[in-house]
């Protein structure tokens, strides 16, 4: 849930910071969880263990330099879900080899808040429609190029689920959250303990 709604309010943020006012005008510059959460997305992510929120509405014609702000709303997200990684890394590291309950969930806690920011960060990073991979690749493209990229998006839904249930994307993601959440530890272990 925390993941989520700062992953959504980012886009909003950075949206509104560009030029586009419709998140604040949709009150989606919150950090409340209902504003952001989408039923269906809640509903699959309970039975089938991937799930969305609802996206922030972005008008990217209200952009002062349409491109960059294409770019940088995209990636708003992702950042964000990396740097609530690196705190919640860096409390685990101040509870580290501490032995009471209370610190051990705490600890719990922010490990898990910590691999769901990265795997949430490395997911929405894959460049197929709608992620924000998709988003950032599209501006790269040439404008015929990313006119068809674009339209790929009405399938892109489909062939996350297809390559996360039937293929190995799930194995690849979790290689990366591992190796992305140990760099992180042993770098942020090594300048605090």
């Amino acid at each position: 849930m925390i993941a989520i709604v700062v992953h959504e309010f980012s886009h909003g943020y950075v949206a509104y910071l560009m030029g586009d006012y419709s998140a604040k005008q949709d009150g989606r510059l919150s950090f409340n969880p209902l504003r952001h959460l989408d039923f269906v997305g809640v509903i699959c992510l309970i039975f089938f263990k991937i799930g969305w929120a609802k996206p922030v509405p972005v008008n990217p014609y209200m952009f002062k330099n349409r491109k960059k702000g294409i770019v940088y709303v995209s990636l708003a997200g992702v950042v964000s879900n990396f740097i609530l990684a690196v705190f919640s890394i860096i409390f685990m590291c101040f509870l580290y080899n501490q032995n009471t309950l209370y610190v051990q969930i705490l600890y719990l806690f922010f490990y898990n808040l910590a691999a769901v920011n990265i795997g949430l960060g490395v997911f929405n990073l894959i460049p197929i429609p709608p992620l924000d991979g998709s988003k950032v690749l599209a501006q790269l493209l040439p404008m015929q190029t990313r006119i068809k990229y674009l339209n790929f998006e009405r399938y892109g839904g489909l062939l996350l689920f297809v390559l996360i249930y039937f293929g190995n994307l799930s194995r690849y993601l979790n290689i990366a959250l591992t190796y992305i959440f140990q760099l992180l530890f042993n770098i942020i272990a090594g300048v605090i303990l």
